[in-house]
């Protein structure tokens, strides 16, 4: 287990208007450990990914509660977590395949891939019925000349 060396976690409603609001605060969060533009460009387009998912498929005709949990980890680790109690994931596999969506037709299914692509890691945790967890880390490159 990585050490951790701050966090936080809040809980909101899935509204689409909320998706800015966690992209926003996930990426305010990781600038504590002095990321790139483009680091922190990958950590808000994974967050957009990860949170849009749940607006869309977790809760097609109501709403319900995400949460986001950000974390800085030992080693200059970034590690967001998003989590929802919805409809679930049957077969997580190829819900992560390109192209594969249960959506509609404006839904482009590149949302698991689009996460993995931007981040370091990513896992999907999900079962019918009970929601889905989403897990994506990006280790945050030492700028140099940092803490001289």
């Amino acid at each position: 287990m990585i050490p951790i060396l701050n966090q936080a976690t809040l809980l909101f409603p899935s509204k689409s208007s909320n998706e800015a609001f966690a992209r926003t605060t996930a990426a305010c969060f990781a600038a504590q450990l002095d990321p790139t533009l483009d680091e922190i460009g990958d950590i808000k387009t994974a967050v957009s990914e990860a949170v849009t998912n749940v607006i869309v498929h977790a809760y097609p005709t109501d709403l319900g509660v995400v949460t986001l949990r950000l974390r800085i980890l030992e080693g200059r680790l970034f590690e967001v977590m998003v989590r929802d109690k919805g409809v679930g994931i049957a077969d997580v596999h190829r819900a992560r395949e390109p192209l594969y969506t249960t959506g509609d037709d404006s839904r482009s299914g590149m949302g698991f891939t689009i996460m993995e692509s931007f981040m370091d890691y990513l896992r999907v945790r999900s079962a019918p019925g009970k929601g889905t967890t989403v897990t994506m880390r990006k280790r945050i490159a030492p700028r140099p000349g940092a803490g001289k």
